[in-house]
């Protein structure tokens, strides 16, 4: 088969394809890297396309059933949970705060582990474990039996988010990923929303269990997928592709930051890897970025249905009037990943995802309430559509820019356990004696988006400097300094490394 090369700046033809495989690019960076089968353009979609029919939808089925188990507490609370289980005071908030601990905590070690064996093994087995708490979750009588079993769910939920969207960026290239990532991510959420709010409904027709378990589905569903994810090996080991499919696979990953497989092969996991990952500032100074998104998403989705029926609303439609909101976020949150794809840009995208969630947010500070329901509604749009959108562009930015594949893995790991403790304040800045105006809960949600915008053009500027540093070295005398060895211990640090701006 006849190999097709392409540089960054040729022309591509657009296509509907939602994946992009008519921009699918057979990079070719190193003519000294080892050969492996080579396939023209339609060869190569067509790879990617076994890819995409398999890691997409399974990864989505498995992130629905993950926020499912999390989140649909905000929807059992309005469906009468409180009253069912005897919950006084701040004991809500409590329930949603133990949550976030063992979940904030684990997912470095979950990271390791997914290193250390393989994604087919760790990712069947925790969704094993939670579907196991999920059931046992049916029959919690009582605050101090809801606080356990909101504590045993996240140590198995720990390990599933840094775990997908790590095993993405092994199966795709940079610009590849973040299109990928946004519809497991997008319509996994869109799916949540539906279906809590026909669970909801149904429950405030007689009883609140079905919601605050949804036993049944996400059971079985737990069941199913235990076994079909046992299938989904990693790039090297999967047995829908051939092996000349693998290896061009591999080949396409390994040319997109210039070593040979060699190398790729010999890559540990050691000490060496793990304090790598530890020590870049730069994953600090991103988990900023995630802090803030952590925080808003989840101090909305535990609040946007109650915010919405002190509007005047009855309860079954303040649940229907939830699913717009995230509609239009999705919307937002999938054109911008997809745009950052198309033009190779993560910054400019993830400051619109910014602006428009400052925007939302200054505006539900600003307008009086009570009153105006229609406008604080309208408002809530604003805020959540860009709250939803700078997640996925977020993880993708730090991900394309960490490297070797075992850096990145903890390095990830890193960045999503710290931010996800703005879960703990999220639950808790939406304060019951603020209402109607929740002054504490928009606020904090400002001031942490305002935090990420500096951070977002801190990173950039930093990258965009190492670049241009690196810049200076032509690629022959680079090779002509370092061992391909060598290049493939600096990882991001090798001047053959490009950081995505």
């Amino acid at each position: 088969m006849t190999a097709t090369h392409r540089s960054e700046n040729d022309s591509k033809p657009q296509g509907a394809d939602p994946f992009g495989h008519e921009e699918i690019e057979v990079v070719n960076k190193q003519q000294h890297i080892e050969d492996a089968v080579q396939y023209d353009e339609a060869e190569a979609r067509r790879i990617l396309r076994k890819v995409d029919y398999r890691v997409v939808p399974l990864l989505t089925i498995m992130y629905l059933i993950a926020f499912i188990d999390r989140a649909n507490i905000g929807n059992a609370k309005i469906a009468g949970m409180n009253d069912e289980l005897g919950l006084t005071g701040r004991q809500y908030n409590i329930v949603l705060t133990v949550f976030f601990i063992p979940y904030a905590l684990l997912e470095v070690p979950s990271n390791i582990i997914l290193k250390l064996t393989r994604p087919s093994i760790w990712l069947p087995s925790i969704m094993l474990a939670w579907g196991i708490v999920l059931t046992l979750m049916g029959i919690v009588q009582n605050f101090t039996g809801l606080t356990i079993a909101r504590v045993f769910l996240g140590i198995p939920e720990a390990g599933f988010f840094p775990g997908a969207t790590y095993l993405l960026t092994t199966w795709y290239l940079r610009y590849e990923v973040q299109t990928r990532m946004i519809f497991f991510y997008a319509l996994a959420l869109l799916l949540v929303q539906c279906a809590l709010c026909n669970a909801v409904v149904d429950v405030l027709l007689g009883g609140m269990r079905l919601c605050l378990t949804m036993d049944w589905m996400c059971r079985h569903a737990c069941a199913w997928l235990v076994v079909v994810m046992g299938k989904l090996a990693a790039r090297t080991t999967a047995k829908f592709l051939t092996p000349e499919e693998r290896r061009f696979l591999a080949w396409r990953m390994q040319a997109e930051v210039g070593i040979n497989s060699d190398q790729a092969h010999e890559e540990k996991l050691d000490f060496q890897t793990v304090k790598s990952g530890l020590n870049d500032w730069r994953i600090y100074v991103a988990v900023l970025i995630f802090l803030a998104n952590s925080v808003g998403i989840y101090a909305f989705s535990f609040t946007v249905p109650t915010v919405i029926l002190e509007l005047g609303y009855t309860a079954a439609t303040a649940q229907l009037l939830t699913i717009p909101i995230y509609v239009c976020a999705m919307i937002l949150a999938t054109t911008l990943a997809v745009l950052s794809d198309r033009y190779k840009k993560r910054f400019p995208f993830l400051m619109v995802g910014l602006g428009v969630a400052a925007a939302g947010l200054i505006s539900l500070l600003a307008i009086p309430r009570p009153g105006l329901p229609g406008l604080t509604y309208g408002f809530l749009f604003l805020a959540a559509s860009g709250l939803y959108s700078f997640i996925v562009p977020s993880v993708c930015w730090l991900g394309n820019n960490l490297s070797p594949s075992n850096k990145r893995a903890v390095g990830m790991a890193v960045f999503m356990s710290l931010g996800n403790l703005g879960g703990i304040a999220g639950s808790n800045i939406f304060l019951e004696e603020e209402k109607p105006q929740y002054r504490t809960g928009y606020g904090f949600c400002l001031g942490m988006v305002l935090a990420a915008m500096v951070a977002t053009c801190t990173l950039r500027y930093s990258w965009g400097k190492d670049n241009k540093a690196k810049a200076a070295m032509s690629e022959n005398e680079v090779r002509a300094t370092y061992s391909d060895s060598e290049l493939f211990r600096m990882g991001d640090r090798s001047p053959l490394f490009k950081y995505a701006l």
